[in-house]
């Protein structure tokens, strides 16, 4: 019996802590996120983002997800045609090097304009 209670807030403890961690992931990317390609991404709570881009030209507009530390990305429209490559999703692992930096590692995409740009360092505008 006395062993059930320390197990209860071990259990309670670690409980929190994956509720928690779960629930600010997103919440580290939301914002509006500048590179050196001159790449402004605007990445919203609700689940959607807004890019535009000067190296390739463009501006597009999808939806993401997270799951841990990886976000996939998906193009839902953009200004002109969306190149056949970028039709599917790209999946990247990203961190928080400092307070105001974001970068990304690609895990899988065929969209070599996302990858360009995605994988370059992020400053929070």
């Amino acid at each position: 019996m006395k062993l059930q209670n320390p197990l209860r807030i071990i259990l309670a403890g670690i409980l929190v802590v994956l509720v928690s961690s779960c629930a600010t992931m997103p919440a580290a990317l939301t914002g509006t996120w500048t590179n050196s390609l001159g790449a402004v991404w605007t990445i919203n709570a609700d689940g959607t983002f807004h890019v535009t881009a000067t190296k390739p030209k463009a501006e597009i507009w999808g939806n993401y997800t997270v799951a841990g530390d990886q976000i996939t990305v998906q193009e839902t429209r953009r200004v002109g045609p969306i190149p056949k490559s970028c039709k599917g999703p790209g999946v990247y692992k990203f961190s928080r090097p400092k307070a105001n930096t974001l970068t990304f590692m690609m895990v899988s995409d065929v969209c070599k304009p996302r990858i360009q740009n995605v994988t370059q360092p992020w400053t929070k505008k």
